[in-house]
């Protein structure tokens, strides 16, 4: 386990995958550098509005509202994209 992903889980950090349908929240970083170059390249940046918009019914993948396309992700990568705590919207 790397120190980033030890430092998340110990500090409760908001990620995509804990948004609920419908809620919003502004990119503040990423947990992993490998999935975060995926990620960027798919319009992911820090700073960019995501929104859940709906799960698929056994719970994987999400589907996410991203720099005005709709993105699917499997909640492993949705893990990796952390949230600013103080820009979470309804």
């Amino acid at each position: 386990m790397n120190f980033i992903r030890f430092y998340e889980i110990c500090t409760l950090m908001r990620t995509a995958a804990n948004l609920k349908t419908g809620e919003s929240a502004i990119i503040d970083h990423f947990s992993d550098s490998e999935v975060s170059l995926k990620l960027m390249e798919m319009g992911c940046l820090p700073g960019e509005k995501i929104r859940l918009e709906r799960i698929a019914p056994f719970g994987d993948p999400a589907a996410f509202w991203v720099s005005g396309y709709c993105l699917l992700l499997r909640l492993e990568e949705a893990r990796t994209i952390i949230l600013d705590e103080s820009k979470v919207y309804n």
